[in-house]
């Protein structure tokens, strides 16, 4: 793809070289007609004063010092050039039909026909050359020049455009961006100066929103822990099914909670090595009862935080294994762009999801059908979570079905 700067380059750089290519046309046509005239113009004064120097006698053009003998037996004869300078000399009543053969080394030999029988020869240059080849030069360093001035002239005008590209490269988690200089031209400075306040406003409403949700969360187990102990004085039938909803709020909260922590934390990086921490997730999960098994694969390690990496891909393998009956966790090598990343397969053999809904899984508290909810709990926040912490470590998540039936998600992650 041609970048805007180089497309407005090569406007600039077209434009002048035309410009420079119709005043070189024009004044080539110019000079060279004016050129022509005056080099036949020249050789029939010469033809007409060797004429009146002889006046038709051998005997007086030799005595003037010219060259006199039989007709030129010429090799190669110039038509053109015989035939305009015929009529130049019929223009001036000179009825002798002169012969125009070439010499070499870009020389004219002129035949002139005497009274007696014999041939005057005059030995002259050839026309100057053609100044088409400096004109060709010329209008190359014309061309060259055009091009460096076009290219600097392009970088200056969409200089404000990099400063949006530089800045929307820059763009962290939590959707802020790092804080812009403002510098050079007003329109920079401006742009600089918007983007920085478009990040304080971000910045500004995730801390706000990060504060309602931790609030909300922290006062829910207040009236929750009321709710908790008068449900121990509820008849027996009555009291498990409080405490199960109770429970389920509770991990609603705490899950909204996780969310919004991932979104904005901050914590140092270090390489993780994926195969143990996939191996440690199928332990675990196959400790509580869910079918979870790591393939044989390659080895490799990731840049980030253990226990999130842990947290994400835990969620994915236990959603496999909770609604799929069965996860397979796969590790394999990826060619990246800028090297060799890492890609997770974690597969199922459940019913799918429908492929008009695959569009809104990783929506928070999204569930494929509401009644899993009774059967498996949970608050629908995995997905989500799962991604979060996925994409602040550079690595992205897609979910598709399986041919063979069954659900497959691919997790790539950039390499250490």
């Amino acid at each position: 793809m041609i970048s805007l700067r180089n497309r407005l380059a090569l406007l600039l750089g077209a434009a002048i070289v035309g410009v420079v290519v119709l005043a070189t046309v024009v004044t080539f046509q110019i000079v060279e007609r004016p050129r022509r005239a005056d080099f036949e113009d020249v050789f029939a004064q010469g033809v007409e004063l060797a004429l009146r120097l002889a006046q038709g006698s051998g005997e007086r053009a030799r005595a003037a010092g010219i060259e006199v003998g039989p007709k030129p037996d010429f090799t190669e004869i110039a038509r053109p050039q015989t035939e305009a300078l015929n009529l130049r000399l019929r223009e001036d009543s000179v009825s002798e039909e002169v012969v125009i053969g070439t010499h070499g080394e870009g020389r004219f030999d002129i035949a002139v026909p005497l009274a007696d029988g014999q041939w005057m020869r005059l030995r002259t240059l050839g026309r100057p050359p053609s100044p088409l080849g400096p004109l060709v030069a010329y209008l190359s360093l014309v061309t060259l020049g055009a091009l460096a001035v076009a290219l600097f002239a392009a970088r200056r005008i969409t200089g404000p455009l990099r400063v949006l590209e530089e800045a929307a490269a820059s763009v962290r988690a939590d959707g802020t961006l790092p804080w812009l200089e403002p510098g050079g031209p007003a329109e920079i400075r401006a742009t600089a100066s918007a983007l920085n306040r478009l990040s304080e406003r971000l910045r500004l409403a995730t801390e706000s929103r990060m504060r309602l949700v931790a609030a909300a969360g922290h006062d829910l187990r207040t009236p929750m822990t009321r709710m908790r102990l008068r449900a121990e004085f509820l008849p027996e039938e009555e009291r498990q099914g409080w405490l199960k909803d109770l429970a389920e709020l509770d991990e609603i909260a705490d899950s909204a909670i996780r969310l919004v922590r991932e979104e904005v934390a901050e914590e140092g990086r270090e390489p993780v090595a994926l195969r143990p921490l996939l191996a440690e997730i199928a332990e675990e999960l196959g400790a509580i009862g869910r079918r979870v098994r790591l393939e044989p694969g390659v080895e490799g390690e990731v840049p980030g935080q253990r226990l999130a990496l842990k947290r994400a891909l835990r969620n994915l393998a236990e959603n496999a294994a909770t609604h799929g009956g069965g996860a397979t966790l796969r590790l394999e090598a990826e060619e990246q762009g800028q090297g060799q990343g890492l890609r997770v397969l974690v597969e199922d053999h459940g019913p799918g999801i429908p492929q008009d809904m695959l569009g809104q899984v990783f929506e928070p508290f999204f569930r494929v059908d509401a009644g899993r909810r009774k059967t498996h709990g949970g608050a629908g926040l995995g997905l989500a979570i799962a991604r979060e912490i996925l994409e602040r470590h550079g690595g992205t998540i897609r979910i598709e079905n399986r041919a063979g039936g069954g659900l497959r998600q691919t997790v790539d992650l950039p390499g250490a």
